[in-house]
């Protein structure tokens, strides 16, 4: 029987040997720059937090970018590639504020640097014209998925918070519990607001 092929977005974080107690007491006010950062890119006045929010990671640049791509696609049948690249890169960055965020990472988040983060979204060579205008309603499911994932997030990340101020370590669970909520968010922004991909994600948090 043939397998199913991957689906198009990928993300995963390197899961840490130690990490450092200090920086992960004062983290969130050693992030304040670069969630700064992040807003003026999306144009957002919502700024990553404790919440589902804090792997997205998934950000769309703004409401008026991506209704200007979906009239692109609409009206074209193409993603444009500069478009597409913009796109990524932005995303790749905020992966990187949400890991730094998340404890999951202690090197301070690169503007351009992969560092332990990974987010790769296939180029999408053929795209459904109408598809775009549907995609936000059909995900309507995963919004609520992701927001209750996002309330155990915080629970999850408040105690690996604690173990790390203790053990200097993070909970392998915990991590991959955490990389999976990002990964099934960075899976939604792609097919929702992206609209890099038609494939609807799937209900998961593994690869």
């Amino acid at each position: 029987m043939a397998q199913e092929p991957g689906y198009p977005v990928q993300y995963s974080i390197d899961y840490p040997e130690s990490s450092d107690r200090l920086t992960v007491f004062f983290r969130f006010i050693l992030a304040i720059p670069v969630i700064f950062l992040i807003g003026l890119l999306t144009g957002s006045n919502r700024y990553p937090v404790l919440s589902e929010d804090l792997w997205m990671v998934l950000i769309a640049p703004s409401a008026a970018l991506s209704v200007a791509v979906m009239l692109v696609i609409l009206f074209r049948k193409k993603y444009p590639r500069w478009w597409f690249d913009f796109y990524l890169e932005l995303a790749r960055f905020g992966a990187r504020v949400g890991a730094y965020l998340g404890l999951m990472q202690d090197a301070y988040p690169s503007t351009d640097e992969k560092q332990s983060v990974h987010l790769d979204i296939e180029y999408p060579e053929d795209l459904n014209r109408w598809m775009p205008l549907v995609k936000w309603l059909l995900a309507l499911p995963h919004y609520i998925a992701l927001a209750v994932l996002g309330i155990i997030s915080i629970v999850v990340l408040i105690i690996a918070w604690l173990a790390i101020l203790f053990t200097g370590r993070y909970p392998r669970s915990l991590f991959d519990f955490l990389v999976g909520v990002g990964r099934w968010g960075a899976r939604v922004n792609a097919y929702a607001f992206m609209l890099a991909t038609d494939r609807y994600p799937p209900f998961r948090l593994g690869p």
